[in-house]
């Protein structure tokens, strides 16, 4: 007989785990993935409660479900989970500085992530918001990146070394930011703030968009500045994780006041 595929580690199956994972560690939860067909009491338990904690759910088919827990019962149900809890914004931020007198007195820098989509591109960029030295990010709940092995590799490993918070609506966090203090300015190739104008020596929250979409309307219209990387090739635009880089280490440069 062929040895029997492993496992994933992030990987929780049957109803019972699964909704206590929910209960107790929601914040590790990236989806619930539930069989097609399956149904009942347990079921819709579970469903409720990853609605409530805005856990993504997923119906997949039986062959699907086979193939993620070879030889497993998972009863129709399956979990999988981030290597580490994200925060909840409120907590990320208060770690941060609890209070606009802190904002101002320590400048924070955060970054927002729009809906990037590409595990590759999030362990990327990452990796070059651990070497800017920034104080945290924050994702979407939905049509976001899993924290997983990819995306770890992609990172070099740096992924687990920065704070991260989850949320379920950015216009409404970048609101948030303004109220403690914070300047808030998104990545967009028609932005009419060049990277060499904008003023980045203060608090400060960068966003930058989906890979093919850019910023959502909404995320767009409640930033302070719409910030373009001028380019003189022909190129149309950057890669989401290059337009960070650049903007992350300009912002880092300025902040530092280190002229190379």
């Amino acid at each position: 007989m062929g040895k029997q595929p492993a496992v994933p580690e992030n990987l929780i199956v049957g109803r019972n785990p699964v909704r206590e994972a929910l209960a107790r560690d929601e914040g590790r939860i990236e989806k619930v993935l539930i069989q097609q067909g399956a149904g009942g009491a347990a079921i819709h338990a579970i469903r409720r409660a990853a609605t409530q904690a805005g856990v993504p759910v997923q119906f997949v088919p039986a062959a699907r479900m086979a193939r993620l827990a070879p030889g497993l019962n998972h009863q129709g149900v399956a979990a999988v989970a981030a290597p580490v809890a994200y925060l909840e914004v409120e907590a990320l931020l208060n770690h941060i500085a609890p209070d606009p007198d802190a904002v101002r007195a320590r400048r924070p820098l955060l970054l927002l992530l729009d809906q990037i989509e590409d595990p590759h591109n999030f362990g990327a960029i990452l990796r070059s918001a651990v070497a800017a030295g920034v104080d945290g990010v924050i994702v979407p709940r939905h049509r976001m990146a899993p924290l997983n092995a990819a995306t770890i590799k992609a990172s070099a490993g740096t992924a687990l070394r920065v704070p991260l918070a989850r949320a379920g609506n950015l216009a409404d966090v970048i609101q948030q930011l303004k109220e403690r203090g914070y300047w808030v300015a998104g990545a967009a190739g028609t932005g009419a703030t060049s990277l060499w104008e904008m003023d980045w020596d203060r608090p400060l929250a960068l966003v930058i968009g989906n890979e093919e979409k850019g910023l959502r309307p909404r995320v767009a219209g409640a930033c302070d500045y719409l910030v373009s990387i001028p380019m003189r090739g022909p190129a149309e635009s950057l890669n989401a994780s290059v337009a960070a880089g650049i903007l992350l280490f300009v912002a880092m440069r300025a902040r530092t006041g280190n002229p190379g």
